[in-house]
């Protein structure tokens, strides 16, 4: 999910629809059936070779389109099955929060800092309701929002060092640096203008080092983070901070789709299509972005 959409439920919206165009297309109508395939030779998996896979594995993946419940249910369930090792790092949350214990979800998420309005609650509640009853730790990974907007403000010179130092380590190749550059230009509903775009990419990085260093910190047999299909990809994503940190790791990406998406650039270790959801076109209302 692109920097500037870190307060904006609507802008997220855009996000989710970006990447949807990307990979084929908004699905607008169910599935027969879900599958899960392993992008690399277009297996489907049963759901004991996925868990398998995903036991074998430093560290897991699981993305999401915001605003599909479904895909927050199924990683729920998911996690659980793992075992009682997994701590979860949230994107939903920043770096160095908790989750603290309590009967009311919302309201626990909402004391570690969740953005209810900007998240769109109750989108969200298939996903943490069944974690946390089932006393899962669950903790912030995503960068603090003032450093994101200083950072989309100014560039990467605004980030902390930790973070800088990790961004810097590991520069893009020419050809993932383009696809997160039309992500981010495809987000903004082509209103991005050129000056925006260094400070922008900038900000999508720092907040990709954030959850790889969250997700580092955490521990968690294996470590899982819950973020959008943005953040999990395997060209610009948080996977390749975590080759950076430690590069033997093992580390496994699911893509949560949905009908009409190309599974041969699908930029995942695994995707697991579920049905879609009905969305209206975000880019008709959108103004245009200050320059």
């Amino acid at each position: 999910m692109p920097a500037a959409f870190v307060l904006s439920s609507r802008r997220r919206m855009l996000a989710a629809a970006a990447a949807l165009a990307g990979l084929g297309g908004c699905a607008l109508h169910p599935m027969r059936s879900e599958r899960i395939v392993d992008v690399a030779n277009g297996q489907v998996l049963t759901r004991a070779q996925l868990l398998s896979r995903l036991r074998q594995a430093d560290w897991v993946l699981l993305g999401e389109q915001h605003d599909n419940p479904q895909h927050h249910a199924r990683r729920a369930a998911l996690i659980a099955e793992l075992g009682p090792a997994v701590v979860v790092v949230s994107e939903h949350l920043e770096r160095g929060r908790r989750v603290e214990p309590g009967a009311d979800t919302r309201a626990r998420l909402e004391g570690a800092g969740f953005d209810l309005h900007g998240w769109q609650w109750p989108i969200h509640r298939p996903l943490y309701e069944p974690l946390l009853a089932a006393g899962i730790p669950v903790l912030g990974g995503d960068a603090a929002r003032n450093v994101v907007r200083e950072v989309a403000r100014r560039g990467l010179e605004a980030a902390p060092a930790d973070l800088r130092a990790l961004v810097d380590a590991v520069p893009l190749s020419p050809a993932a640096e383009a696809i997160l550059d039309q992500a981010l230009v495809d987000s903004h509903c082509g209103h991005l203008a050129p000056a925006r775009l260094l400070p922008m990419r900038a900000a999508q990085r720092v907040r990709d080092a954030a959850l790889a260093l969250s997700l580092q910190a955490a521990g968690g047999r294996p470590g899982v983070l819950v973020a959008g299909n943005g953040h999990v990809r395997l060209d610009y994503g948080v996977p390749v901070m975590l080759r950076q940190l430690q590069p033997r790791a093992r580390v496994v990406s699911v893509g949560f789709g949905e009908p009409g998406w190309d599974l041969r650039i699908a930029p995942y270790t695994l995707l697991w299509f579920t049905a879609g959801v009905k969305r209206a076109d975000p880019c008709a209302t959108m103004p245009p972005l200050p320059r």
